[in-house]
């Protein structure tokens, strides 16, 4: 069985908890794009493990772990991370791989990136979290970037000097500060023998894992709502978080796709600029960053919250095909006497939209429709069976799934591994 799981929503939902509790039935993990803007949690325990880069599979011992092509690797990040990881006690050696075709995010692509969010006017500032990610995937696509495999070549500090002269060119235009090219040579010469060994032909292993009858799982970073072309443009990610980018950021055929998990939290978050139709700004939303623990695992940064929004969800479970929802947080609604759910956005003129409209200046005249369902106030954290859920949780949750479609696979009731429910897979 092999899998793509994608966030539904905006980011955020529980992506590495889930992809740690599907790595028990996977041979090899798969980390298809974005980079260490993203940010998954796992807790173990009474420990917690942050991942950027690697993905969550690792923490899973015989486990193979993969960073595909359509990634943007920041060599600095991805080597803190290794000898994070291995300083938790799960070893590297053997099962972690690094495709020579990722791109790779160096210092003048951080550069780049601050530098020319600041330069926008408020108003139209991006909210980038100035990790160099949109300068990095910019380069690819304009065909000047630098990959993985280049690290292995003879003329490496050569290929530096040229990408630092052409990003001074643009940060001089920019009135911000320039580099020089010699440091940098300096600063990441020394990397090359570390990262080598890890460095390969990822679509060659892939496809000899697929021929000998492997399960692979694919990790995305960010959501649905952050794709350059599906999300709230330009209010973006710069690469495909959803299910179709696992083909093109890894270099294995759609036919091996067997099946789509899409992760939806329980209400809904969003981190950075750009709309968020239910987001709240009275004493229920702070509630739910509270008690939700709602500040970014790469940022610190306080996300916005709002109730669920099901327009969103049903465009998700439409653009990425799912199969199966993983429900998060169900726990942080615990005490609400209401819970709500949003089935459209009406205009000022009485239309409902019922699908995501591209237009956002459409979308800034809409409200919110709401249906009230009553909530369960009883603690749900302790419990393993979904039978035994409240009849009142179980309600919301059999209301959200008529108005989205697709079936429940997970359920998590609580931040640690043993508070996910398996339910139909």
């Amino acid at each position: 069985m092999n899998t793509v799981l994608v966030g539904a929503q905006w980011g955020d939902e529980g992506k590495g908890k889930v992809i740690d509790f599907l790595t028990e039935e996977s041979d090899v993990v798969v980390r298809f794009q974005g980079g260490s803007n993203a940010g998954h949690t796992v807790v173990v325990g009474d420990k917690k493990y942050v991942l950027h880069l690697v993905p969550s599979g690792i923490l899973h011992e015989g486990k193979h772990c993969v960073i595909g092509n359509g990634v943007v690797m920041d060599p600095f990040d991805l080597m803190k991370e290794l000898d994070q990881v291995e300083s938790w006690g799960f070893p590297l050696k053997g099962r972690f791989h690094i495709s020579e075709r990722a791109q790779m995010v160096m210092q003048w692509h951080r550069a780049l990136d601050k530098a020319e969010e600041a330069a926008r006017p408020d108003g139209e500032k991006i909210g980038t979290t100035g990790r160099g990610i949109g300068p990095a995937y910019a380069a690819k696509v304009g065909r000047y970037g630098m990959r993985v495999g280049d690290i292995l070549k003879p003329n490496f500090p050569e290929l530096v000097r040229k990408q630092v002269g052409d990003a001074n060119r643009k940060l001089k235009a920019l009135g911000a500060h320039e580099l020089d090219a010699d440091e940098m040579v300096n600063l990441y010469l020394p990397m090359v023998p570390a990262l080598m060994p890890y460095v390969t032909d990822t679509i060659q292993f892939l496809h000899e894992s697929l021929e000998a009858d492997k399960s692979l799982l694919f990790e995305g970073a960010q959501a649905t709502m952050l794709d350059i072309d599906f999300g709230t443009y330009p209010f973006v990610t710069s690469s495909n978080p959803t299910a179709g980018g696992a083909c093109t950021g890894s270099g294995v055929s759609p036919r091996a796709i067997d099946r789509v998990i899409g992760v939806l939290k329980l209400y809904t978050t969003r981190v950075g600029e750009g709309p968020f139709p239910t987001e709240l700004f009275d004493a229920d939303g702070e509630t739910l960053r509270t008690r939700g623990g709602e500040f970014g695992a790469t940022t610190g940064r306080p996300r916005r919250c709002g109730w669920f929004d099901a327009v969103v969800a049903r465009f998700a479970r439409r653009v990425n095909g799912i199969d199966y929802w993983a429900m998060t947080k169900l726990d942080v609604l615990d005490e609400f006497p209401v819970v709500k759910i949003c089935t459209g956005y009406r205009r000022k003129d009485g239309f409902v939209y019922t699908t995501f409209p591209a237009d956002l200046d459409a979308l800034a005249q809409c409200e919110p429709v709401y249906e009230e369902l009553p909530g369960w106030q009883c603690p749900t954290s302790h419990i393993t069976d979904y039978a035994e859920l409240p009849e009142n949780a179980k309600k919301y949750i059999n209301r959200i799934l008529d108005i989205i479609g697709g079936k429940l696979g997970v359920l998590s009731v609580g931040p640690a591994r043993e508070t996910t429910l398996r339910i139909n897979i």
